[in-house]
């Protein structure tokens, strides 16, 4: 299968939208392919600001509407609580969100990003994509996280070159509880971190008062 041939057999989906690399080619193909594909944008306490920012900059360029959908993550216990699956909980809310606002839209059919590199096995949220019928077809295409950035590149995308960017909740260790006090303080040394010029990067909560800063190559 091809994204083409994905998006002539489902040409009206919800798209899942983070204004990462994945999801923002494949907001791309959609349009190029002639689907008429929604995106939302769930924005959390989990998301800084900047990735809002750059989903509103990829959809200017390639002429696409997105829809922001505000919601406080931290209203789950579940997540609240971080266990080694949280982020199955935290899909479950984001994506049971989305579904519900595409089925009022008209749409049945929500996808995401997910890649044919990410190694499902470890990845929680995958579980509740799956029960919620989430389908990902870069993945069932066969498409490599480099070959999206090759193709990005190609189109014309800023995102061709944007470096992964997990959630500030991964850098609260499992386990520990997850307040909107912690995750500010993340938001704010990593963005001054970005502001200097670093890039690849994680500050990870140690305690109250202590960041463990990791740089990666």
């Amino acid at each position: 299968m091809t994204l083409e041939s994905f998006f002539k057999e489902n040409p009206k989906v919800a798209l899942g939208f983070s204004g990462g690399t994945d999801s923002s080619y494949l907001l791309y193909a959609g349009i190029r392919y002639g689907a008429n594909i929604k995106a939302y944008f769930v924005k959390t306490e989990f998301q800084p600001e900047f990735e809002l920012e750059d989903a509103h900059k990829l959809a200017k360029q390639i002429g696409a509407e997105i829809i922001v959908i505000e919601k406080s993550i931290l209203a789950s216990e579940s997540v609240v609580l971080n266990p080694d699956n949280r982020c199955y909980f935290c899909k479950q809310e984001i994506f049971s969100t989305i579904s519900a606002q595409a089925v009022a839209d008209g749409i049945e059919l929500v996808i995401d990003g997910t890649n044919a590199s990410d190694n499902v096995a470890e990845r929680p949220g995958v579980k509740a994509l799956q029960e919620l019928s989430v389908r990902s077809p870069l993945r069932e295409c066969g498409i490599t996280k480099d070959e999206i950035r090759r193709l990005s590149k190609e189109a014309g995308l800023f995102t061709h070159s944007k470096p992964a960017y997990a959630c500030l909740a991964t850098r609260i260790l499992n386990n520990r509880r997850i307040t909107k006090e912690l995750l500010q303080k993340v938001e704010r040394v990593e963005t001054a971190l970005f502001a200097a010029g670093f890039e690849n990067f994680r500050a990870r909560v140690i305690d109250e008062k202590t960041m463990r800063l990791e740089f990666y190559e």
